[in-house]
């Protein structure tokens, strides 16, 4: 039979070129692999990983460039490697069969054997050893017992494969009626105590070690702290704190990267000292909008910093000069994880002058035992109060130290080999960093950053976005691939909507609609509410998932309900607002049973109880600057402002809205129940202030 070949070499996905040279007869997941395995008869052996992953590298080195490995797999299996950020549906899918089979959470690199007539797995693991190891099987022998196992009880297998199936179906179908709860405000705050009662008081964040940011919980405590000021008789103060301790010690930590700015996706230990090194464009899209948000809600310097730091850090690092963010940057460099990051004392002493090591050496307690096998990582150990009362200095002088020192720190780390970078431009994640850029930037009044967001919108529709408005995952190197999945028109829809309140334009607006209208014709469940991860026309998988659960990223169904209700209620358009009640509806009994596990479908069940407040200025753009600073002065969640020049001609309600000759007016409403317009700013100021707007 004649060798099939490793056939990667014409990816657009850099993992997968990553393993293009493997003597491994890597497939990418397509028509072609999956008709050979079929015709072959062989078990499929999936890789599913992504090009940052430290164990994907591993698991590489160590066996997919082993020879003897290689042969073994090339002879008994078709052997297909996913890149799980450009088809986040099979990394779900595949998740979720990890979990049923092994009862326990998966990861990566995923590691399946699947049949090859159905691509049902029947075996699953994650990373493996070539030879056993430290208690864990090798997967040398792991190949030959499955390959066997297929082979000799073919019985077993398919009574497994049954079984599996029917549990994937019972995940994908809808609640019944008796699984359906009456939508109230009960879930928003059995969430809060739920998250409470995780909250770590000491080092901030929930749960134990390792510890991820959890930003869809902290957001739920930010808004929840902002809707106790106009519902309860007492704010809930504790909520804001757990979310602002929790984001001042991250900030303060390993997790955030002192020296360049930007966030590390999760801390290893309790401290959030020491992280796995590799920074997702992700993670710091929603982190960045936390942290505006947080210093919009306190006005604490800190968060304020590290909003421009991490916003500096996204433009320089993470930007395509046309426009587009790159996916990720890798946990390695010069084949060690965190090499980029780590410092010794003497080297940074010598980069520094003496009041600046001064300053160093006691806000990160250089003078302490090494954190990271023999080196440091940066961890703030003294803040700049401490530091100047210990250096007898005032503290500004302290701080004009640290920038001082930092700029030097990184300039010579800048002429270290740095980490490898996914520059794939992934519609999902751009949508999120995109509103968080905008967010950031009308938040904190910094163009720049809204022109960042700008920009990246352009590329997004000019290069993602085919002929008939359908949307591409995945754009790299000038070819755009992959049908676009629930979290490609529900993240990038929330985009536009940022974006179109930092700056209007009568173009995205219409882009917009087209999202939400394709959202509705392509992805809704018809018959239960809510939205199918995948397209009507999507290639058939072995499951049609149903994202509701927040994981590393928002659910797809609660990015789009909160989505549907702003763009409805802001044109008074009743099919978006009614899709997005029936998806809480059909969510409801999921609420209900773990509301801290949905924190991001709580913010669309908190929109649908208490309507966002729709604000809409019109009139000159200078003259109107003031009147949206006013309605962006106070922290207010549920409050959305859209400026529109005399120029602007959009559609439904928002062509009522007509102001005379320039001058601005302003229009506040809350639902479908609108005030009379303001015509001066004094009278702006009464209606917010009516409203809760004076908090």
């Amino acid at each position: 039979m004649a060798a099939v070949g490793n056939r990667l070499g014409d990816a657009t996905s850099p993992y997968l070129l990553q393993h293009a040279d493997n003597p491994v007869d890597w497939q990418p997941w397509d028509d072609r692999a999956l008709a050979l395995a079929r015709e072959q008869n062989k078990p499929i052996l999936l890789s599913i990983g992504y090009s940052a992953c430290h164990w994907c590298h591993v698991m590489a080195h160590e066996s997919f460039e082993d020879r003897d490995i290689a042969r073994l797999m090339n002879e008994r299996f078709i052997n297909i490697k996913v890149d799980r950020e450009e088809r986040p549906d099979l990394d779900r899918i595949y998740q979720t069969a990890h979990q049923l089979l092994t009862r326990r959470p998966g990861g990566w690199p995923l590691t399946l054997v699947l049949t090859p007539e159905d691509q049902t797995p029947v075996f699953a693991g994650t990373y493996f050893p070539p030879r056993p190891r430290g208690g864990m099987p090798g997967f040398a022998d792991i190949l030959r017992q499955v390959d066997e196992a297929i082979r000799e009880q073919p019985g077993a297998v398919a009574e497994q494969n049954a079984a599996l199936r029917h549990a994937l179906g019972k995940l994908s179908r809808a609640p019944d009626e008796g699984g359906a709860s009456a939508l109230g405000n009960g879930p928003l705050r059995t969430c809060r105590d739920a998250l409470a009662a995780s909250f770590d008081t000491v080092h901030g964040g929930f749960g134990a070690a390792p510890k991820f940011p959890h930003p869809g919980g902290i957001e739920r405590l930010l808004r929840h702290y902002a809707l106790t000021l106009t519902t309860d008789d007492e704010p809930d103060r504790d909520a804001l704190h757990m979310a602002c301790y929790s984001l001042r010690r991250m900030a303060l930590g390993g997790l955030y990267d002192q020296v360049g700015g930007g966030f590390a996706r999760y801390s290893v230990d309790e401290y959030w000292m020491i992280p796995h090194f590799e920074k997702m464009l992700y993670d710091n899209a929603l982190l960045l909008g936390l942290y505006a948000d947080a210093w919009h809600a306190t006005g604490d310097g800190l968060y304020r910093r590290i909003v421009r730091e991490t916003a500096a850090w996204t433009m320089a690092e993470m930007q395509h000069s046309r426009g587009g963010y790159f996916a990720s940057l890798d946990a390695d460099s010069e084949g060690e994880e965190g090499r980029y990051y780590l410092w010794t004392p003497d080297e940074i002493r010598g980069l520094l002058d003496d009041d600046e090591w001064a300053l160093v050496e006691h806000r990160f307690a250089l003078d302490e035992p090494a954190n990271f096998e023999g080196r440091w990582h940066l961890h703030v150990q003294a803040s700049f109060s401490e530091s100047a009362k210990r250096l007898g200095r005032p503290r500004d002088q302290v701080v004009a130290l640290w920038e001082s020192a930092r700029d030097k720190l990184y300039r010579a780390r800048e002429q270290r080999v740095r980490p490898g970078r996914d520059d794939k431009v992934l519609t999902a994640w751009n949508g999120l960093m995109i509103a968080a850029m905008a967010r950031a930037g009308r938040l904190l009044d910094e163009p720049t950053w809204v022109g960042s967001a700008e920009q990246a919108l352009d590329f997004v529709t000019e290069r993602l976005v085919d002929s008939e408005g359908r949307l591409h995952a995945s754009w790299r190197g000038g070819r755009a691939a992959h049908q676009g999945c629930l979290e490609d028109y529900a993240f990038l829809l929330e985009g536009v909507l940022e974006c179109l309140q930092s700056y209007w334009s009568d173009s995205r607006l219409r882009f917009a609609v087209g999202l939400a209208d394709t959202l509705l014709a392509r992805f809704q469940d018809e018959d239960s509410g809510g939205f199918w991860m995948t397209a009507d026309d999507h290639e058939p998988l072995i499951q049609r998932p149903r994202p509701l659960a927040d994981d590393s990223l928002p659910s797809g169904n609660a990015v789009a309900l909160r989505a549907l209700q702003r763009l409805g209620h802001l044109l008074g358009e009743t099919r978006y607002l009614e899709a997005a009640e029936r998806g809480l509806q059909a969510a409801s009994g999921a609420l209900a049973r773990m509301p801290e596990a949905h924190a991001s479908l709580l913010t669309a069940l908190e929109e649908h109880l208490y309507p966002p407040e729709i604000v809409v200025i019109r009139g000159n753009m200078e003259a109107t600057a003031s009147w949206r600073a006013r309605a962006l002065k106070y922290y207010t969640p549920n409050r959305l402002v859209f400026t529109l020049p005399p120029a602007a001609r959009p559609p439904g309600l928002l062509a009522e809205r007509v102001a005379e000759e320039g001058a601005p007016v302003a229009w506040v409403c809350h639902g479908s129940t609108c005030r009379p317009p303001a015509r001066t700013l004094d009278a702006l100021d009464e209606v917010l202030d009516q409203s809760g707007g004076s908090s």
